[in-house]
């Protein structure tokens, strides 16, 4: 199986590559398939074209979610009309798009979010890949993917106590990434529901509490967890 991911200089790009020994990658860097650029992204699509049949869409502004705030104008180019541009290109050379989307695209305040659920999204960060969501539709061979990953360690010394989400740290989104390449539609991904805190302690002992009242920088949801059932039905195999 041979697979061109966007934005091969990231986090996520590594550890797919890490987790797909038997896979063949592309990991294109930023200067060489830049998403906002169209002709740019073209050159590198029609000189590779043969050696992939799957696109992993991971390029996107993410953190610091203040950044959406700031520049929404950034987020709009690269999250937005970027992956706009992925999905002409998928649509141009007839590729798969697999699409790495957030659980931020719901509204964050009833939790355990069905794939079929209504989506509000709580932040710009959020509506910026509900944009993306958007033009992958439009595509007829997709696949989004709602994750819910973080870094391991947890890159901070304090976690929200009152906040909940379905949690799973980036080499198992990574894993059941792989596993999912041939599946349609939207799945949410992630680990069971409960307290960022809670999920952080499991690993990290040292962690501190923090709550939401003290976060002032962008808005923040009480709990983002999702239903995860479909993504289980599929790899039942994988323990969450």
């Amino acid at each position: 199986m041979k697979i061109l991911i966007t934005g091969g200089d990231g986090e996520f790009c590594k550890h797919l590559v890490e987790e797909g020994k038997d896979y063949t990658f592309l990991t294109p860097t930023k200067e060489e398939a830049d998403i906002r650029h169209y002709w740019n992204l073209d050159s590198y699509f029609y000189a590779h074209q043969k050696e992939f049949d799957y696109v992993i869409h991971a390029a996107a502004i993410t953190r610091p979610m203040v950044i959406h705030e700031d520049n929404p104008k950034l987020s709009i180019e690269t999250n937005i009309v970027g992956t706009s541009n992925v999905v002409l290109m998928c649509e141009r050379y007839n590729k798969k798009i697999i699409y790495i989307s957030t659980d931020y695209v719901y509204e964050g305040t009833d939790g355990d979010y069905k794939e079929t659920d209504a989506l509000k999204p709580f932040t710009k960060y959020g509506w910026s890949k509900l944009g993306g969501e958007c033009a992958v539709q439009m595509c007829d061979n997709h696949l989004i993917l709602r994750m819910a990953m973080n870094k391991k360690p947890f890159p901070h010394p304090k976690a929200l106590k009152d906040m909940r989400k379905s949690l799973m740290y980036i080499e198992d989104a990574a894993k059941v990434t792989l596993q999912l390449l041939d599946e349609n539609g939207i799945i949410n991904i992630g680990g069971k529901s409960q307290s960022v805190y809670d999920f952080v302690k499991e690993e990290n002992t040292n962690v501190e509490p923090i709550y939401l009242k003290d976060i002032s920088d962008v808005n923040m949801a009480t709990n983002c967890s999702m239903d995860t059932k479909k993504m289980k039905r599929i790899i039942d195999e994988f323990q969450i």
